[in-house]
């Protein structure tokens, strides 16, 4: 018989119900942000109808990077409260491949992890929707490590805020 754990405790879902809080919560506001960045992008490119072709290709160029960022903030947003809804069944931090609980240093670095160190180097490059990403942009041994994946959605979005003068 294992003596693994099959869950986290309720004390240690608690912890971690308190981490996703206060990632949603920013992840939210930078929404929140995005969407007025956009609305203002919009209203100034109504109004500057210059007729410069440079300008119109620099405020198409801004607006599409503005449209990706809210995209994958919107999806950090859900994969967090995707997590929240694991602590609720009591789910959360239970790989979603193996069953084994996922590392604690792993789920405080990528709280909306849903797959262990070892079930994501078994699966290749990660999940599915990274393997292209991966195949691009993959270190100098072809792959990428979890951390990279992982954390490469609120590096992003710290950046890009810090990039349009917020903090």
């Amino acid at each position: 018989m294992s003596t693994t754990p099959l869950r986290y405790t309720d004390a240690e879902l608690q912890e971690f119900k308190i981490l996703i809080d206060g990632k949603l919560e920013k992840a939210r506001k930078e929404v929140l942000f995005l969407r007025e960045q956009i609305q203002e992008a919009n209203e100034n490119s109504a109004s500057q109808q210059s007729g410069d072709w440079t300008d119109e290709s620099s405020s198409h160029t801004e607006m599409e990077l503005l449209n990706n960022m809210l995209g994958r903030q919107h999806l950090f947003v859900q994969n967090l409260e995707s997590a929240l809804r694991r602590i609720q069944n009591k789910t959360y931090g239970v790989c979603s491949v193996s069953g084994e609980l996922i590392d604690k240093k792993r789920l405080s670095l990528v709280p909306h992890a849903t797959k262990s160190v070892e079930a994501k180097s078994r699966n290749g490059n990660g999940s599915d929707r990274n393997s292209d990403a991966n195949a691009l942009n993959g270190s100098a041994n072809g792959k990428k490590t979890w951390e990279d994946e992982d954390a490469v959605e609120e590096e992003d979005a710290s950046s890009h805020s810090k990039s349009f003068g917020r903090d």
